[in-house]
């Protein structure tokens, strides 16, 4: 591994992070690396040990692409952290290595940062690579909380992937951004931390946004920026293993940020709604999503401690879910399919 490097005045560091993922890297990093003329960007591949020839493959076809080769599978999560000391940007761009960019991609994030100080991640548009005018599960066009800490975003409710017909194409605030694409601001990461690298992969991002907004800075996202995501790079939908980290993280993440007053009301709804949904697992016979939901409950137990100091203060101002209402109600209960159906007096004002 090649030591840090100190920052200087170049606008953006664009870390990949890939793990055994030769053919994905020959599919989308050429189309990274054309675009990257449109501003002061570098590449930077973070390999985590890859045993396929990934890292030579990048040497010898990209020579411009900087290698910060790791000792082993750090995933996700320590994968980009290990690898933002290396970078010169004053903006940092993570990128999955499963994303298709788009021509001008780069520069409308870039703006953003720059039109709004406040502002600590902005996510382009993310669309599939398939379907390409249906959005993609991952992120779409920004990400939502409810208040009982169940993600969403404009575009993808629980199983409805809408097609794009420019109904989210506007500039706005959202509660979170996707990891599979998004701009952060050094300087917010430098006061903030970065990706939580006890949550291994998943929700680490929507995590980090919201220490973002408890420290007073916004969330955007930027749709005239588009990114296509193949998705399932690291676990496909439905894996149980994925089932566990959201669910194990997604509990962490609660605790870690809640208001303590808020959390326990919280963690018992969440109780009730998580026991109906190993009921469904076992149902639908995926018994396995069911023992992963067990286990993340029991783990997520076990880790509690590990978070004690950093939980919100008394004194600080509670940064609650931007939807106030119950989007597992309103899906399965009240029929509603897209993000437009959802009452706006439920969202929290900007």
């Amino acid at each position: 591994m090649s030591a840090p490097t100190q920052v200087h005045p170049l606008s953006v560091s664009i870390i990949i992070v890939s793990w055994n993922a030769l053919p994905l890297l020959q599919r989308c990093l050429p189309g990274v690396v054309a675009t990257t003329g449109e501003g002061d960007a570098e590449i930077i591949l973070a390999d985590n040990a890859s045993a396929d020839g990934s890292a030579e493959w990048v040497a010898t076809h990209f020579p411009t692409v900087r290698i910060v080769r790791h000792p082993e599978n750090w995933a996700f999560c320590k994968g980009n952290n290990a690898a933002i000391p290396h970078a010169r940007g004053r903006y940092i761009l993570l990128l999955n290595n499963d994303v298709e960019v788009t021509p001008g991609w780069l520069k409308p994030l870039v703006d953003t940062l720059d039109r709004h100080p406040a502002c600590a991640a902005v996510q382009p548009k993310l669309l599939q690579t398939g379907e390409r005018d249906r959005f993609e599960y991952a992120g779409a066009s920004g990400g939502f909380l409810d208040a009982l800490g169940y993600p969403f975003t404009r575009g993808r409710l629980f199983f409805t992937l809408e097609t794009d017909a420019g109904q989210y194409n506007d500039n706005r605030r959202v509660f979170w951004a996707t990891g599979a694409a998004v701009l952060l601001r050094r300087d917010a990461l430098d006061r903030c931390g970065l990706l939580d690298e006890r949550f291994y992969m998943h929700m680490e991002e929507i995590d980090l946004c919201w220490r973002f907004q408890r420290a007073g800075y916004e969330i955007r996202v930027e749709p005239a920026s588009v990114v296509h995501h193949i998705g399932g790079g690291s676990l496909p939908y439905g894996h149980a293993r994925k089932a566990y980290f959201n669910f194990r993280n997604g509990l962490l993440m609660l605790y870690k940020n809640l208001p303590r007053r808020r959390w326990l009301a919280v963690f018992l709804a969440r109780l009730l709604l998580d026991g109906l949904a190993i009921l469904r697992s076992v149902a639908t016979g995926n018994l396995a999503e069911g023992r992963s939901i067990l286990r993340a409950y029991w783990d997520a137990h076990r880790m509690r401690s590990l978070y004690a100091g950093e939980r919100p203060a008394a004194t600080e101002p509670a940064v609650l879910p931007s939807y106030r209402g119950s989007i597992v109600v309103d899906y399965f209960l009240r029929g509603r399919r897209r993000f437009s159906e959802l009452p706006s007096s439920r969202f929290s004002k900007e």
